[in-house]
């Protein structure tokens, strides 16, 4: 499967195991995609190793960490009042609300090469 919305940037600790991390943020139009996106690999992950999610340290082979916040950006109309010298801050209208999404999934070596080949991941 071709992602479009998750582009993940992978690290490896000292111990092999590889992190892949990844953030959107969307319109509200956007977010059944991303959700479908995001269901994909957790679902591959989970029938593919299942039974084995957890920490490393606890002899996990795999895991993941989801976060996600809904923001309403209102901008700020500025303007300088030279005769006075000032600053004058008023809000302006509103954007429509964006999610931001951000999806960690790390694992030994076997399933982030696992992960690399079903998603094209480099």
């Amino acid at each position: 499967m071709k992602l479009n919305y998750l582009d993940f940037d992978y690290s490896e600790d000292a111990d092999g195991v590889g992190t892949f991390d990844a953030m959107a943020s969307v319109s509200s139009a956007q977010i059944p995609a991303l959700h479908a996106e995001i269901s994909a690999v957790l679902v591959w992950a989970h029938q593919h190793w299942p039974d084995v999610r957890g920490p490393s340290e606890d002899g996990g082979e795999w895991q993941y960490d989801l976060q996600g916040a809904q923001e309403v950006s209102t901008p700020l109309v500025l303007t300088f009042d030279e005769s006075a010298g000032q600053l004058h801050a008023a809000a302006g209208s509103p954007a429509p609300p964006r999610t931001t999404i951000t999806l960690t999934v790390s694992g030994n070596a076997a399933f982030c090469d696992a992960l690399r080949e079903a998603f094209a991941v480099e």
